[in-house]
C-alpha cells in the first residue's frame, strides 16, 4: 500500500468511540508514539529504578574492587566479594529489569535491537563475576570480577534513560498541552436562566454556556449573546485575538478576552477542534517514516555486528592473553554496540518537530510528509481561500444609461441580491449599507440558472447577470482580474459592478520563499480566465483558470508521472482528490472531516505564510534527521572495533565503564541536536 493510500486510510478512521473529553491526558504515555522500538520505556519508571538502584551500586563500588586495583575510597573486608554478589544480582534483577524484559519484547517481534545489547552486556558481567566469586572459594585460584563495571553499566545505562525518556516526553507533550487549555467544569445556563457548573466531559450538543472573561472556552460553539475579543494563538497559531459576535464561532480552549459570552455548544468528544488536533498529533508521531525505517533497519544490522564482533574478541583474546582480559573485551562491545542513539535519532526529531509544528498552527498529520517536502519540484496552489481571502469586494460601480444615477443603480442591484448569501451578494449589499443607500424591494426574485438572478421592482423587470451572459461587449473599463455583473433592463444593460478578490497580505511572500526554495509555484482555479490571470500576473506565477476538481486532480497526475514531487495546497473540500493524489497535500483551514481525511498537514489559520513555514520545518527536521543518523550509525562503527581491542596494541583500550559512559553521551548528543530544532517567527 503506497503513502496515499495509508493516508485515506488513516483519515477515514473511526473515532467515534473515542471520547477525548472524557480522557485523562495528563497521565497519557507520549513516549509510545514517538519512540517506536522503545514503546515499552517511560522516563518516569527509569527515574524510580534508578533512584533505587543507585546506593546497590554505590555500595558495590565501595567493596569491590576496579580492575583488581584498590582505590583509596573503597573498603576491602573478609567476604566482600560475597557480599557484593549478593548486591549485584539484586541490582541485576532490579536494575536489570527493564533491559531484559526490552530484550524479550525484541525477540519476541524478531527484530532483536538495543536493549538484547544492553542485556548481553549487564548479564555477561554479571554471570562471570558471581562465576568468579565462586571459583575463589572452590579451586582457591584469585579470579578477576567485573562487579565494579557490572554496577556502573547498569547505573549509567539507567541514567541516560532516564534523561533521553525525560527529553522525549519533552518533546512530545503537545497534547498534553492542549487538553490543559479545556477548563475542567463548565458554567452551564439552565431552562430557568440560572447558571449550574457541570463536568466539561458531560456537556453535550445544544447545552448554553457562559464564559466569563478571562475564562477559556469549554467546548466548540457558536455565540448566541455577547461580543468579545478572543485569543485562539495556542490553538491556530494566530497571534492577534479576533474579535467575536453572534454567530461567530468560537473553539473549546481559546481563552475569552473582556466581554461575557453565551456559547450554544456544536462539537464535543471526538469531534471538537483540540480532540482532532490531539488526534492528528497522535497519529503523526506513531507513524514510522522512510529516515526512522531506515534507522530500525541499521540498530537491527549492528545487534548482530556486535554480536559477532564480541564473539570475534572474546575467542581472539583468549588465545592473546587470557580469560579475564577476553569478558573485558567482549562486554565492552557490547555495551558500547548499543545503537540507542540510532533508535533515537528519528523519533526525537519528529516528536520535537510535530509538537513545533502544532504550537505554530502547522498540524502534521503524516510524518513522512516532512521529507518529502523537501524534494518538491512543484507547488499548486489554489485561488480562492488560499491565495487570496475569497471575501469579494466591490471595486467600482458604472451607470451605463442617462435613465439612472449611480446611486440607483446600486441599491436596485443591492435590491435584487439581497436574498442571497453569495459572497458576491453580499460584497454588493454590504457596499450599498456602507455608502448609506437603501436597497429597493423587489417584489419577486428568481434564480436565472448558469447566469444570475432577476426580479421585479416598481413594475421594471431587472436582471442581474455575469457579463459572459450578457454576451454584448461594454465601453466600459474593468479592473484586472475583476469579476463583472451587469444590471439588465428590457435586454439592455445599465450599470455594471466589477467585484474583485482581494490577495492574502501573505502570498507575495510565499512565492518569493517557494522560488528561493527552487519550488515552482502554479495557481490551478475554478475562477474564470480574466480573474485567474489578474491574480497570476500580480504574483508573477503560472496558472490554470475553469479548473473543476477532476482538472486538477488530472494535473497532478500529469506532473507525477513526469518524474515530479508535487505539493498541492486547498482548501480541503474542493481540493480533496488532488490533495490526496499529490505527494504532500496541505489543507488550508482545520475542523472539516474531508480535510482531515484528504491532506497530510493541515493549517489552521488559512494564511498562506505558513506554507513557508511548513516548508522550513520541513527542511530543518529533515536536516537534523540526517545528522542524527550519520551520528548514530557512524558512532557505532567506529567504537565496535576499538571496544573489541583492535587500536590495544597502540595502548588504546576501553573498559565496559568507560564504554557505557561513552554509549550515554552519544544518546545525550543525539536528543541535544534534536531539541536545538527550531522554526523561524513571523
Amino acid at each position: 500500500m503506497n503513502k496515499k493510500d495509508n493516508n485515506l486510510k488513516d483519515g477515514n478512521m473511526d473515532h467515534s468511540k473515542m471520547d477525548h473529553s472524557k480522557m485523562d491526558h495528563s497521565n497519557m504515555d507520549h513516549d509510545r508514539g514517538a519512540m517506536g522500538g522503545h514503546a515499552h520505556h517511560h522516563h518516569g519508571s527509569f527515574k524510580e529504578i534508578f533512584l533505587k538502584s543507585l546506593p546497590l551500586g554505590i555500595a558495590i563500588l565501595f567493596i569491590t574492587p576496579l580492575m583488581d586495583i584498590q582505590w583509596p575510597f573503597q573498603i576491602i573486608f573478609p567476604y566482600a566479594d560475597v557480599v557484593a554478589a549478593v548486591l549485584a544480582t539484586i541490582l541485576y534483577l532490579y536494575g536489570g529489569k527493564p533491559f531484559y524484559m526490552g530484550a524479550k519484547d525484541e525477540f519476541m517481534s524478531k527484530a532483536p535491537g538495543m536493549m538484547s545489547l544492553i542485556t548481553l552486556g549487564i548479564t555477561v558481567s554479571y554471570v562471570y563475576s558471581v562465576y568468579a566469586v565462586a571459583a575463589r572459594y572452590v579451586t582457591g585460584e584469585h579470579v578477576m570480577d567485573f562487579f565494579f563495571e557490572f554496577s556502573t553499566l547498569i547505573l549509567i545505562m539507567l541514567f541516560g534513560h532516564w534523561i533521553e525518556m525525560k527529553a522525549l516526553g519533552e518533546a512530545g507533550n503537545a497534547q498534553k498541552a492542549l487538553a490543559e487549555l479545556l477548563p475542567k467544569d463548565a458554567h452551564v445556563v439552565l431552562e430557568d436562566d440560572s447558571i449550574g457548573t457541570r463536568p466539561v466531559s458531560e456537556l453535550q450538543v445544544g447545552d448554553v454556556i457562559r464564559v466569563q472573561a478571562g475564562e477559556n472556552v469549554p467546548a466548540d460553539g457558536i455565540i448566541i449573546r455577547g461580543e468579545s475579543r478572543v485569543n485562539e494563538s495556542l490553538l491556530t497559531g494566530e497571534s492577534k485575538p479576533i474579535e467575536k459576535n453572534i454567530k461567530d464561532q468560537v473553539i473549546g480552549g481559546s481563552t475569552n478576552g473582556s466581554g461575557v459570552l453565551y456559547v450554544e455548544v456544536t462539537e464535543t468528544g471526538d469531534k471538537s477542534f483540540i480532540s482532532q488536533v490531539q488526534t492528528l498529533i497522535n497519529q503523526a508521531q506513531s507513524q514510522p517514516s522512510r529516515a526512522e525505517n531506515l534507522a530500525h533497519k541499521v540498530a537491527s544490522w549492528l545487534f548482530y555486528i556486535a554480536v559477532i564482533a564480541a564473539l570475534i574478541a572474546l575467542v581472539a583474546w583468549m588465545i592473546i592473553a587470557d580469560l579475564p582480559t577476553a569478558v573485558i573485551f567482549t562486554v565492552t562491545t557490547l555495551v558500547i554496540a548499543c545503537p540507542h542513539a540510532l533508535g533515537l535519532a528519528i523519533p526525537l526529531v519528529v516528536s520535537r518537530s510535530t509538537s513545533l509544528g502544532a504550537s505554530r498552527g502547522l498540524l502534521v498529520k503524516n510524518r513522512e510528509a516532512l521529507e518529502l517536502a523537501t524534494k518538491a519540484d512543484v507547488m499548486v496552489l489554489d485561488k480562492t481561500g488560499t491565495l487570496t481571502t475569497g471575501e469579494f469586494k466591490v471595486l467600482n460601480v458604472t451607470h451605463l444609461s442617462g435613465a439612472y444615477t449611480q446611486e440607483e443603480i446600486i441599491v436596485l442591484m443591492a435590491g435584487i441580491e439581497g436574498g442571497s448569501s453569495h459572497p458576491i451578494a453580499q460584497s454588493i449589499v454590504q457596499h450599498a449599507e456602507k455608502n448609506g443607500l437603501s436597497p429597493v424591494y423587489f417584489d419577486s426574485i428568481e434564480v436565472i440558472s448558469g447566469a444570475g438572478v432577476e426580479g421585479e421592482a416598481n413594475g421594471h423587470r431587472y436582471q442581474l447577470i455575469s457579463q459572459k451572459s450578457y454576451g454584448k461587449t461594454l465601453d466600459m473599463e474593468t479592473p484586472k482580474g475583476a469579476t463583472v455583473s451587469i444590471l439588465v433592463e428590457n435586454g439592455e444593460a445599465i450599470g455594471a459592478v466589477a467585484l474583485g478578490d482581494e490577495l492574502k497580505e501573505s502570498s507575495r511572500d510565499l512565492i518569493q520563499a517557494l522560488k528561493k526554495y527552487g519550488i515552482e509555484p502554479i495557481m490551478a482555479t475554478g475562477d474564470n480566465e480574466n480573474a485567474a490571470q489578474g491574480v497570476a500576473e500580480e504574483l508573477g506565477i503560472q496558472y490554470r483558470a475553469n479548473q473543476f476538481p477532476e482538472d486538477k486532480y488530472n494535473l497532478i497526475e500529469s506532473m507525477k508521472n513526469q518524474g515530479q514531487t508535487v505539493i498541492m495546497v486547498g482548501d480541503g473540500v474542493n481540493d480533496a482528490p488532488s490533495l490526496a493524489l499529490a505527494d504532500v497535500g496541505v489543507a488550508i483551514g482545520a475542523g472539516t472531516q474531508v480535510a482531515l481525511d484528504s491532506a497530510d498537514i493541515i493549517l489552521t489559520q488559512s494564511d498562506p505564510g505558513d506554507i513557508e513555514s511548513f516548508i522550513e520545518l520541513s527542511r530543518n527536521t529533515t536536516r537534523k534527521m540526517k545528522q542524527n543518523l550519520v551520528w548514530g550509525a557512524g558512532y557505532n562503527f567506529i567504537a565496535i572495533p576499538i571496544a573489541a581491542g583492535i587500536l590495544a596494541p597502540i595502548g588504546i583500550t576501553l573498559s565496559p565503564a568507560l564504554g557505557a559512559v561513552f554509549m550515554s553521551l552519544s544518546t545525550v548528543i543525539v536528543a541535544i541536536n534534536a531539541m536545538l530544532l527550531r522554526l523561524d517567527p513571523k
